[in-house]
């Protein structure tokens, strides 16, 4: 699959840098505990569906076979890009707009569900995964996202209160000293 890759494929294989770029800019831009707590859920989410995959031990596809072992059930990309789509989704629809956001961002679904859609399509276009370790990293972000949205809506534990008397510019560097290391 090397060089001939058309560019669309190309982008959605570099997909978890540009959606690492957008979530810290948002972050920075609203420094906003709800914001801090999406970006901290899908942090986990993508360390959960890591920890299954070593616990599950199931092999990528076999183009992968030359590579050192790396395991694809389920697919941490499918995970963390459906706890995006589903998370921003129930938030559109549940929660005010962030006052820094501009009023448009309540459409933000329309973007986020069918580019989650593509990205999960190219994981197995390019041979990274197999259609179950897609459908199982699915299950496991939309199980994540709801949960998570529900913490955040219920106020579990006062999490909001907490949130919002908290540093959020030293949340953010915790936070990648917390979860940079894959």
């Amino acid at each position: 699959m090397g060089a001939a890759l058309p560019l669309w494929l190309k982008f959605l294989d570099e997909t978890s840098k540009v959606v690492t770029v957008l979530t810290a800019a948002a972050l920075l831009y609203t420094r906003s505990a709800g914001v801090a707590f999406f970006v901290t859920g899908a942090l986990l989410c993508s360390k959960l569906a890591k920890a299954i995959k070593r616990a599950i031990r199931q092999e990528r596809p076999s183009q992968f076979s030359g590579r050192k072992v790396s395991y694809g059930m389920p697919s941490s990309h499918a995970s963390t890009c459906t706890f995006f789509a589903v998370y921003i989704t129930f938030a559109c629809l549940e929660l005010p707009i962030h006052p820094a956001f501009p009023r448009f961002a309540m459409f933000a679904p329309v973007v986020v569900l069918p580019w989650t859609c593509m990205i999960a399509m190219s994981r197995v276009r390019l041979g990274h995964h197999t259609w179950p370790q897609i459908a199982a990293g699915t299950l496991l972000g939309v199980c994540w996202a709801s949960f998570w949205f529900k913490l955040w809506v219920d106020d579990v534990g006062g999490i909001m209160t907490i949130l919002s008397s908290v540093n959020v510019e030293f949340t953010v560097v915790s936070l990648i000293s917390l979860f940079w290391v894959n």
